[in-house]
């Protein structure tokens, strides 16, 4: 028998091994829609626009994500802040913010540039639709409904700890 197909028989057996290793093991399953997988620690997944623990909104309106985002899937409309009602802690507020998820790549770019943590990509994977306007998150499902639903303490930023 030539070296060459001894070596390949090897091979083929030690391929073969891990193939009978797993034969016998009991499959793991998951009864999705009643016990769903914990996400991995870095997990990118849904988006939130996070509040301040008062209630007001996070953004400012700065327009980076929108900038950095390598997909272009995030549009951000800016208006004045009315000074009877304030919705944001500057100047200017988002009258209008959409990420199509359709383009979205999940990098966390945007998170990461975000200066006063407001976009954030949570552990949530279920991101789906029947229809492409479905998969364009706009300002109301992208909110927290209130500080903190989004999983983050509204009082710590990302990546310190230290109080805002």
């Amino acid at each position: 028998m030539p070296v060459g197909a001894l070596e390949g028989l090897l091979q083929t057996l030690k391929g073969m091994s891990i193939t009978f290793k797993y034969l016998f093991v009991p499959p793991v399953t998951v009864q999705y829609p009643e016990e769903k997988r914990k996400a991995p620690p870095r997990f990118k997944g849904r988006h939130y626009l996070r509040l301040w623990a008062d209630g007001t909104e996070r953004c400012i309106a700065c327009h980076l994500c929108e900038i950095v985002c390598p997909a272009n899937a995030i549009h951000v409309v800016d208006a004045p802040n009315p000074k009877t009602n304030p919705i944001s802690k500057s100047h200017r507020y988002a009258a209008d913010f959409q990420i199509n998820m359709l383009r979205c790549i999940f990098v966390g770019d945007c998170e990461e540039v975000c200066p006063v943590d407001c976009i954030v990509l949570s552990d949530d994977y279920e991101v789906s639709g029947y229809t492409r306007e479905e998969l364009i998150y706009t300002k109301d499902m992208l909110l927290e409904k209130h500080p903190g639903a989004s999983g983050r303490d509204p009082m710590v930023k990302r990546g310190d700890g230290r109080m805002e």
